[in-house]
């Protein structure tokens, strides 16, 4: 079985996000993972019901760097991430379960 959840995703922007609705999370997910298989790894990894799923995909930024042998360019990794709304009341309690 393959891994759809990655890992939960912890910036600024997640915790002003959680402070407004404190039923939303966010995750980084797997980039083949669609929706139904992330609300069902959600259910089965912290017991709670899921009621919407949003996913965002990130292109990787392309990076050059200049040094003195020449110019090396590269791209950072692609990733996506989820953000699972879920039922009224109910929690994910993060920083415990990571």
């Amino acid at each position: 079985m393959k891994s759809v959840l990655i890992r939960p995703l912890i910036t600024e922007k997640m915790t002003k996000i959680s402070e407004k609705q404190p039923n939303k999370f966010g995750f980084i997910v797997s980039l083949d993972a669609n929706k139904i298989e992330i609300a069902k790894a959600i259910k089965d990894k912290f017991n709670v019901d899921v009621v919407s799923v949003n996913t965002v995909r990130h292109q990787g930024k392309s990076r050059t760097q200049f040094t003195r042998k020449g110019r090396f360019t590269g791209r950072t990794a692609r990733y996506k991430k989820a953000y699972i709304t879920l039922k009224e009341g109910q929690t994910i309690d993060i920083f415990g379960q990571a």
